[in-house]
């Protein structure tokens, strides 16, 4: 069997190592770079003299807060030797006078928190005593501090149970850093050993044919290496789109060649589109300054182009115009009309949509735009996310209608196995329903609203048809469509993580 240089040194150095080493063992041993071992190791797994495994693990050290723990002890530990001295216990302002003296008052919340939590001191609520309770061995938090003092940075993996639980309380102080890595190990197969054991030869061969080797005419003493089309490559990655910008690309696409036509906005909104057009009140919860993002500067926008439409949306509001309904029964703020947002629903670009000239009748319509709200952020919000609306203006249309829209959108579009609607109320559309999907293995996921838009939003709007609505959180789609079940990973740059999940 015919070996190449590389190939022959790094059976030797498995050899060496006893059958099986990690790639920067044999790096160091052989002198070869990591590339050209991996190259080597490659050719190698495909004639099945070594298997090459892959495995990732957690690396951990100190940061600057950590190192002055591990030189300095454990605050707490420090704050418990200071109560043990003042006799066991003592009132928590003299305590605490005492240890700013050697700690520094900005870590004695830090201190007697965790003096407490741990069990080893408790204050009394009456007087604010504080008395030791016991006086304990070192913990595992305090070994693994000192193993990392000496060690440098430890694995995760390589740790036991116990100091395990230790590395989760180091975790949750915030003083260690982190980071992760992919250890490669190759193996002698049993081939592999049968072949060193009949010795090894190997064949000089040129892989590059240099200007030096053409000139003096040496190559035709050199072995050229013969190009094998089945030798394994190092894998490339070459430049993509993120796969969400993909999936809205295709949800476009698809809405497109269901007869949709694409309409668009302002990401900052004037109010009279984002809430008074859709006979929301100005005095609604959802107009809050919690619940919604306000421009600060220029706080207002221009409303001079829809003074007629403002007029009839003030009517209606405070005795319903000609819409047949009451109304709200308020006084209208126009200035409030004119407040500029950050865009909290795609439905104002429905809104837009519904005054422009161009739209038509019968019409199919649809949105995909980012929104903005002030939200809490955890896996299942943001407080920017993406929305795709959808409107279908024209004679005769139901809310049977609207219903199979909705189901053909969750089925094509998410992958769903099958949807279920619930009633809902919004401000701008009666009936209005709640879609949710269900897909085996992920469950069930809310996806939005939807309803027949009140005849206070369309005829102050000048439309006197049916209007079909329906704004979906098209995040939540893809989450089901990708099998996520954190909305925070749509916006991730962890190339590794997505190609794990196989989505580049």
């Amino acid at each position: 069997m015919g070996l190449r240089e590389n190939e022959v040194r790094l059976l030797m150095a498995l050899r060496d190592a006893g059958g099986r080493a990690t790639v920067d063992e044999i790096a160091e041993s052989s002198g070869l770079a990591v590339a050209a071992i991996m190259r080597a190791a490659l050719t190698l797994e495909t004639r099945k003299l070594i298997r090459i495994y892959e495995r990732r693990i957690t690396k951990f050290s100190l940061n600057e807060e950590g190192r002055r723990y591990a030189e300095e002890g454990l605050p707490e530990r420090r704050l418990l030797g200071i109560l043990l001295r003042l006799g066991g216990g003592a009132p928590r302002e003299k305590l605490l006078a005492e240890a700013s003296r050697s700690m520094g008052s900005e870590i004695l919340p830090i201190a007697l928190g965790w003096l407490v939590r741990k069990g080893w001191a408790r204050i009394d609520p009456k007087d604010q005593r504080i008395e030791v309770l016991r006086v304990p061995e070192e913990g595992g938090d305090e070994k693994l501090l000192k193993m990392l003092k000496d060690a440098g940075e430890l694995i995760l993996e390589d740790l036991g149970d116990d100091l395990r639980e230790a590395f989760k309380i180091l975790k949750s102080r915030k003083i260690i850093n982190l980071r992760e890595e992919t250890i490669r190990e190759v193996e002698l197969t049993g081939d592999g050993w049968s072949l060193l054991k009949r010795g090894l030869e190997f064949v000089e061969e040129v892989t590059q044919l240099t200007p030096d080797l053409i000139v003096t005419g040496r190559w035709r003493e050199k072995v050229i290496a013969r190009y094998d089309i089945n030798a394994p490559a190092p894998r490339a990655w070459p430049g993509k789109k993120h796969p969400y910008l993909r999936f809205l690309d295709w949800v476009c696409e698809k809405l497109i060649a269901l007869g949709f036509k694409e309409m668009r906005g302002p990401i900052v909104e004037i109010s009279l589109f984002n809430c008074d057009g859709l006979y929301m009140p100005q005095d609604h919860p959802a107009r809050e300054i919690h619940d919604i993002y306000f421009v600060k500067d220029p706080e207002f926008g221009d409303l001079t182009p829809y003074m007629e439409i403002v007029e009839r949306v003030r009517e209606t509001h405070e005795n319903g115009w000609r819409t047949g309904s009451k109304g709200w029964g308020y006084r209208f703020s126009v200035s409030a009309a004119a407040r500029l947002v950050l865009r909290s629903h795609t439905t104002a670009v429905s809104a837009r949509t519904l005054i422009s000239d161009e739209l038509e009748m019968p019409g199919k319509y649809f949105a995909i735009g980012r929104c903005y709200r002030p939200e809490l952020i955890d896996k299942e919000h943001l407080s920017e996310f993406n929305q795709v609306e959808g409107i279908v203006v024209g004679e005769g249309l139901t809310l049977r209608d609207l219903l199979g829209i909705l189901e053909r959108f969750a089925i094509d579009i998410a992958g769903a196995d099958k949807v279920r609607f619930k009633p809902d109320y919004f401000p701008f559309t009666e009936p209005s329903v709640e879609l949710s999907a269900y897909k085996r293995g992920y469950g069930w996921m809310e996806f939005g609203g939807a309803g027949i838009f009140r005849p206070e939003v369309t005829k102050p709007l000048g439309i006197d048809v049916p209007v079909l609505a329906w704004g979906l959180g098209v995040d939540r789609l893809f989450m089901m469509w990708a099998g996520i079940d954190d909305i925070r990973y749509i916006f991730t740059h962890d190339l590794d993580w997505l190609r794990r999940k196989g989505l580049i």
